[in-house]
């Protein structure tokens, strides 16, 4: 939560400083795709590299790679459009969002490709900015100084690098709204501000002690923000499967619309089998709503790559699967010791990863209790569920309940060990 309400603060602090830029946009933020206000000069637009079918042509297997985690055959790609374009911004962004898609499937925990996804960023912002400096109306130029900015700001603010992030965030909101002046010639230069609209929102109707400093932005529309969002999911070349994840999280966690959140999830999960972040996300609603074939399936095969050392498939991944392989186990084929197996993997995966916070972690005790209070073995049971009750911050949580009485109940029936 503190991580949440420092990001929140980071992007509150750079949205008021766009909303007291003295450049009118209001006639931009009200652009729609049904109706374009502002065109770009032919002259601008002739020579634009993301415009460009062949480029696109070449590079669609690329990204797909790098999406499917194919990250050595892509950035091979990515490396031979740098070659024929060293002083476009293009190759350095998408060499850079591999290193992001890297750090993705480990809930952005590892370091290890920081570095370079830093100093791919500060290429590309280095390239647009000679871009910009040429012609401050290049909205190309804006564009990437945007992208490469609000990623940059991104990772800044995962690592608790709140200045860092908010600097970077002010820079991009800047040039989001310079960009915005393509709007009408591609899906690319909409996703920025279709974020901006949900978001913008968004935390205003999460965080009411903001309200007076939101006050002062740039007006959202949060209906417009997912109508776009879903827009350039279905046009993007560039920007598509990133609009795409962020609709997927915004439906299942923003929005709580797990259906149409599942029909995002499985497109991505099926045009990228090896993605190990689309595949447990899928995993993971197929089994909230009751898919349970579905996501056993799923799930054995995310453990199958993880057997096998596929990029991407680390110990977060492996604690999704475990679980739920363990509760299908335990409540659909009430096979005990493959359950019992499961959730202790799941155990292992979450230490693994640092992360004993996890709901997973906590029902993982908590389901090895039930079985073991269903076999008779109290002892093992009251050890189950001591963890639970340590590892419970809700003290008012189901969970917390039970295992409190649990242990009342049983409290002559040996003494606990505590564990965890």
């Amino acid at each position: 939560m503190k991580k949440l309400i420092f990001t929140v603060f980071a992007l509150t602090t750079s949205l008021l400083a766009v909303a007291q830029s003295p450049t009118d946009t209001t006639a931009m933020r009200h652009v729609t795709i049904e109706s374009i206000e502002v065109i770009p000069e032919a002259t601008r637009v002739k020579g634009m590299l993301l415009l460009n079918k062949d480029v696109q042509y070449e590079l669609e297997g690329a990204v797909d790679n790098m999406y499917n985690f194919k990250y050595e055959i892509a950035e091979k790609q990515f490396k031979s459009i740098r070659r024929r374009y060293p002083e476009h911004p293009l190759p350095y962004f998408l060499m850079g969002l591999s290193q992001w898609w890297k750090i993705v499937p480990t809930n952005i925990q590892t370091l290890q490709h920081d570095d370079l996804f830093f100093a791919y960023m500060d290429s590309t912002i280095q390239k647009a900015e000679k871009m910009y400096d040429e012609d401050s109306k290049d909205f190309e130029a804006s564009f990437f100084l945007a992208a490469a900015y609000g990623f940059t700001a991104r990772l800044h603010s995962e690592r608790s690098n709140w200045r860092k992030a908010t600097v970077a965030s002010k820079r991009s909101l800047e040039y989001m709204e310079r960009a915005k002046a393509g709007n009408g010639l591609s899906p690319e230069f909409l996703f920025g501000e279709a974020l901006f609209n949900y978001y913008s929102v968004w935390i205003h109707e999460e965080y009411p002690m903001l309200r007076p400093v939101l006050a002062f932005f740039p007006n959202g529309d949060k209906r417009l923000g997912l109508k776009q969002l879903r827009y350039v999911a279905n046009t993007g070349f560039y920007t598509g499967t990133e609009s795409k994840t962020f609709l997927m999280k915004i439906y299942a966690n923003e929005e709580g619309n797990m259906a149409e959140a599942l029909k995002v999830s499985q497109d991505l999960a099926l045009k990228y089998p090896d993605n190990a972040y689309f595949q447990r996300f899928y995993a993971r609603l197929l089994f909230v709503q009751g898919h349970f074939t579905r996501a056993e399936r799923i799930s054995q095969d995310i453990l199958s790559k993880l057997a096998q050392r596929k990029p991407g498939y680390e110990a977060v991944s492996g604690r999704y699967a475990s679980y739920i392989l363990g509760y299908i186990n335990q409540n659909k084929y009430r096979d005990f010791d493959k359950a019992k197996k499961h959730y202790q993997d799941a155990i292992m995966y979450a230490e693994m990863s640092n992360e004993r916070e996890s709901g997973y972690f906590v029902n993982s005790y908590l389901n090895l209790a039930r079985i073991a209070n269903h076999e008779k073995d109290i002892a093992t049971a009251k050890q189950y569920y001591t963890v639970v009750l340590q590892q419970s911050e809700d003290k008012k949580s189901a969970n917390y309940k039970e295992a409190k009485k649990y242990l009342k109940d049983h409290r002559k029936a040996g003494k606990p060990v505590k564990r965890g």
